[in-house]
């Protein structure tokens, strides 16, 4: 989050439409400003700050660096709305569109809803969020790096994907195939309901969190979990990882291990066939094994 320095200039209570109607304004506050149809409103553009307004047509920001929108609503057809800006503080705003956030450096997001998440935030670099409800579409936050979330409810579909250096608080996430071919994920007091988690992974921890759903966690190197819960619809777990894992409770299955410790309070079953893989010595642990 940054200050404006200097003076800046105020446009309050108008419209504007067309094809970018406000290309390379600097050092300016919108207030309660309507940008209706055409495109790239809001394009070319530095130290810019957006308090109340609505926007409504196509790619309404582009190219924007050292921004502040705060109050503002985005309609469905503004999609594709912010894209390539950097150092960008974003709060309490509501967004009906699909497809924000893209090939950004320096985002900051406070108290904002996303009813259309679909393909949003995509390839940011450096994103602190806090308070964020995602719902509906595929695929948000794929390609982002050194992100930073508290607070986080989502039911998109395939969330953070090819993602490196994440760390998350406090999320309630429903979902299918979450983390995949991520690097460096920390997880911490979180609900993630959803088949074929972190799959394909390198070190992914998850503390204090809630699993569900079909075969979690496979395929990952440097896999670590603490404390952490398993719903009963978790079978086939950990096939081919290398995992260090603390179980609270019951977990359903675990199949074909390759290697690290897991220790449960009780193991359901314990699979291992013909396609375990080397070196096929991860040691498990049941307080009470129930076959």
């Amino acid at each position: 989050m940054f200050a404006f320095i200097g003076y800046m200039e105020q446009i309050k209570h108008k419209t504007f439409g067309g094809e970018r109607p406000l290309f390379g304004i600097k050092d300016t506050v919108l207030e309660d400003v309507t940008i209706t149809d055409g495109e790239s409103g809001i394009k070319c553009c530095t130290n810019i700050e957006a308090k109340n307004c609505r926007f409504i047509g196509k790619y309404p920001w582009w190219h924007v660096d050292k921004s502040v929108i705060s109050g503002c609503y985005f309609e469905a057809g503004s999609r594709s709305a912010i894209w390539y800006s950097k150092d960008m503080t974003m709060r309490n705003c509501t967004i009906d569109a699909p497809k924000l956030f893209r090939e950004m450096k320096g985002l900051t997001i406070e108290n904002v809803t996303i009813n259309d998440a679909d393909e949003t935030f995509w390839n940011i670099d450096g994103l602190h969020g806090s308070n964020l409800t995602l719902h509906q579409g595929t695929y948000p936050f794929m390609y982002c790096q050194n992100v930073y979330i508290d607070g986080l409810k989502c039911d998109s579909l395939y969330v953070f994907q090819y993602c490196k250096n994440v760390e998350i608080h406090h999320a309630d996430i429903v979902t299918k195939d979450s983390f995949w071919e991520c690097e460096n994920v920390t997880i911490y007091d979180s609900t993630i309901d959803g088949e074929y988690l972190a799959w394909h992974s390198k070190n992914v921890k998850l503390v204090n969190c809630h699993i569900a759903g079909e075969q979690p966690l496979c395929y990952a190197e440097g896999l670590v979990l603490e404390n952490c819960t398993f719903d009963e619809s978790c079978d086939r777990a950990f096939e081919d990882s290398d995992v260090q894992a603390t179980i609270k409770g019951h977990i359903t299955e675990v199949k074909n291990a390759r290697s690290g410790h897991i220790i449960a309070d009780s193991i359901g079953k314990i699979t291992y066939d013909k396609f375990v893989k080397e070196p096929n010595n991860c040691k498990i642990e049941s307080l009470e094994l129930r076959v």
